[in-house]
């Protein structure tokens, strides 16, 4: 009897050493993923982070999930510096998220990016796919996706705010990059060639355009305006025309 348990347990042996040292050895795989703000920097914690889902092409898979951390980045090698080729633009502090894969074969993922992501009025959704070659580190740089557009949060007149006719109203709004960065006179990303125009509509119509001109304050950018009596919609919208960057809030106030 222990003759034939030894014999069996041989066999096995010899079958798990025949097999071939590539069946079900999974790889674990490092994928750097960062996001960027077109024309300004990377996406990281001082805004809330980039929400980034890597998912299996094929069957849709989530394989992880996270959100970008870290610092914005070097604001002289990035925005100042000529770029070259194979040039990194990051270090290990500059906002990121490591995907780490346990994977035993390539693998097609989407890469899909929603930032900034604790901004819901902002927040745009930018997405690639490649392959993932089991132990094949994509790191430095990494993968990086661009996110467009502005932040922009309306910061006075407040939300279904009821204010009397007769009074001047103060349109104040909050304009930063995507990743965060301060807009500012003459500054590197300079308020005074950025459109930032109050829409005002009563009842789904236009009424009038309120240019707001930005302050003393860096990215804060105001307007004053006499309303009738009504309910009134408010749009602040921000426009780069030379990048095509787009930012919006909008608010509803009461004037009685």
């Amino acid at each position: 009897m222990q003759n034939q348990i030894f014999k069996g347990s041989l066999l096995i042996a010899l079958f798990y050493l025949l097999l071939p040292a590539h069946v079900n050895a999974q790889e674990e795989t490092s994928v750097m993923i960062r996001v960027q703000s077109k024309d300004a920097k990377f996406i990281g914690s001082s805004i809330g982070g980039a929400k980034i889902i890597v998912k299996e092409e094929t069957t849709g898979r989530v394989l992880t999930e996270g959100l970008t951390k870290g610092s914005t980045g070097e604001t002289d090698l990035i925005m100042k510096a000529p770029l070259e080729r194979g040039m990194q633009l990051t270090d290990d502090k500059t906002a990121g998220f490591l995907a780490v894969l346990e994977i035993d074969k390539p693998v097609f993922v989407t890469i899909e990016a929603i930032a900034p992501f604790q901004k819901k009025q902002a927040a745009v959704k930018s997405s690639t796919q490649l392959w993932i070659i089991p132990g094949k580190d994509i790191i430095g740089d990494g993968v990086v996706l661009e996110v467009p557009g502005f932040v922009v949060d309306i910061l006075s007149p407040q939300t279904h705010e009821r204010i009397a006719s007769e009074k001047e109203i103060d349109i104040t709004a909050n304009v930063v990059m995507m990743c965060g960065c301060p807009v500012t006179s003459g500054g590197i990303w300079d308020a005074d060639k950025y459109e930032v125009t109050a829409i005002i509509s009563q009842e789904g119509e236009k009424d009038q355009d309120l240019p707001l001109k930005i302050g003393d304050k860096p990215s804060t950018f105001s307007g004053k305006i006499f309303f009738p009596n009504g309910n009134f919609n408010v749009t602040v919208y921000a426009f780069d025309p030379a990048t095509g960057n787009t930012g919006l809030d909008s608010t509803n106030i009461i004037i009685n």
